[in-house]
Parts: C-alpha cells; structure tokens; sequence
C-alpha cells in the first residue's frame, strides 16, 4: 500500500475489495502509514466501514477523523469542499491523507452521475496539494461500468497490488460523458421568470412546494436555492429562465434553466475567491441540497437540485 504515495504532490488511488477482510487490509494500513509519518488522517465512509476501520486500527486510531459519508456525502457536491477541501485546508502544515468512499452499492442511479463526476474532479482540485486520497470500490457489488469509470477517474487501482490504470485513465472524458441532459416530467409546474420577477420565482416555488408536502426547515432551504439560482440566471445567464418544481420518489426536485454556460466544472464545490465577487451561490445550493445536478450546453445550463420532503 505504501505505492499510493509517490513523489507527486497529489495521489489518488482507488482500492477495489471483495470482503472486508480485503477492504480492512487495504484501508488500515494506509491509515496507519499515514499516522506514522505524522500525517493528518480522515476517514470519510459508509458508516459501517467506519466501525472496520475502527476496529482494525484498535487504540491507535484515536488520532483519526471518522466521518459517515452517508451523511456528509449524501449531496456528492458537498465532499470537495466540506469534507476534503475543509480537513486538508485544517491541516495544510504537512501531507495530509484521506479515505473516501463516495460511491457505494445502494446509490442511485439519479446520483451516480453527480458521484463519478466528483471523483473526476477531485484530480484538478487537488492536482497541486499535498494529499493523497484512498477511494475504496466494492468490486463484487458494483456494476462493472461503475468499476470502468472508477478506472478512468483514478491514476492508480490497487487491485490485489498497485498498478496504473492501464490506459484508461481519463477524467475530462468522464466529466464531459456524465454532462447528461436533464428531462423534466411534461406536467411539472413551470415559471418564467426575469429582472423583476425574482421575488415572484421564489414565491411560486415555495407555494408548490408547500403543495407537495414540503415543510420547515426544507423549505427554507428551498427558498435559498431558487433564490440563488433565479439570481444567477439574470445575472449571469442572460437575464432571465426557466423555474420548474415537481415531486419525485419521496422528493421535491427544483430546476432552473437559463442561456447561460457555466464553463468551470468546479463551480460550486470551491471556495469563493476572496478577489473576485460572487462565487458563493452554487456552493450554497450544494450546501441545502441532498443533490445537485448540473447540465451545461453551448445555449444554456441547467441546474437541478433535490430536497427530501
């Protein structure tokens, strides 16, 4: 295991088991090369894999961050900026090491595409940090096409022994590849929206949502979404969209389109630029949201977020 950190600045293995013996040999000694090298350790996975972990490591584990990605990852928008972004910012003296798990069997197929993207994207946010960061794959449950992209987004497999990944290694066609048009239901209610109608945008999305059987505090949380997301479009996106709030599968699904192109894969899930203004409100839509789907085309984006009632 100790071939997941080389030279580079940033490392970004993927692990794939088929037990937990094989998870625990894979993930406990890379947690405990860390901690002898006076590295700062995380460890951010399924809460059951948490308590391996736990108990692989024994007493020596107490220095560790343990965290339940089922929680802190639900929304995979958020894992960048407030799970690894937040630990190795708390830690910048030194190389810091993480384990994440973001896909698991039992994601759905409305988040996989938000959850390979992530791991796409992990390699330019971090490309010049000193981090590695330990991807575990469950490669009995998973579907192989899970295990090919877990391929392309990962420089280096540990399967069985460290090796590359064999040719296929190619984020930017993942990030372009999951870029899927966003089909909305034909009776989901619907908003025009521009300049001066923005109060009347959050209005009616709190209406229907409130129709549908959304309550506090998630309406709330709605309402800072549209509201962040309706600015956006008038003043970035041309000035005016499209709100569209419908119910689906236990949830309450919000989009906003507009012809605006968003061209940085890693708005929103970034700190915002202390130069710069603006920057702040997709990381809030990330931040309220249980997922965020994004949809860029050269006429237009849409952004779609979801909020369980």
């Amino acid at each position: 295991m100790g071939t997941a950190t080389d030279a580079r600045p940033f490392v970004h293995p993927a692990l794939f088991y088929r037990s937990e013996e094989q998870y625990t040999a894979g993930t406990v000694p890379f947690v405990r090369e860390g901690l002898a090298a006076g590295e700062a350790v995380a460890v951010a996975v399924p809460g059951p894999h948490v308590d391996l972990i736990r108990a692989g490591l024994g007493p020596g584990g107490a220095g560790v961050r343990f965290l339940d990605m089922t929680e802190v990852g639900r929304n995979p928008g958020r894992i960048i900026p407030g799970v690894l972004r937040a630990f190795a910012d708390a830690h910048s003296g030194g190389r810091v090491r993480i384990i994440g798990e973001p896909i698991w069997p039992g994601r759905t197929a409305v988040e996989y595409p938000a959850c390979v993207q992530h791991e796409a994207l992990i390699n330019s946010a971090f490309e010049e940090r000193e981090l590695t960061i330990l991807c575990p794959y469950d490669a009995d449950r998973l579907a192989p096409e899970v295990l090919a992209d877990a391929r392309a987004t990962h420089p280096i497999v540990l399967d069985g022994h460290a090796q590359p990944a064999d040719g296929t290694y190619d984020p930017e066609r993942i990030i372009a590849r999951y870029n899927e048009p966003l089909v909305h239901p034909p009776d989901a209610a619907s908003l025009a929206f521009d300049t001066g109608e923005l109060p009347k945008s959050r209005c009616f999305a709190v209406q229907e949502a409130e129709r549908l059987g959304l309550a506090d505090p998630r309406l709330h949380d709605l309402a800072l979404a549209v509201a962040e997301l309706t600015t956006n479009s008038v003043v970035h996106g041309g000035g005016s969209g499209t709100l569209r709030i419908w119910a689906e599968d236990g949830q309450i699904v919000c989009e906003v389109e507009d012809g605006g192109r968003l061209t940085d894969p890693l708005a929103g899930r970034r700190p915002p630029s202390r130069d710069l203004p603006g920057g702040r409100g997709l990381l809030l839509v990330h931040s309220v949201a249980d997922l965020v789907r994004v949809h860029t085309a050269p006429d237009g984006t849409t952004i779609r977020f979801y909020l369980a009632r």
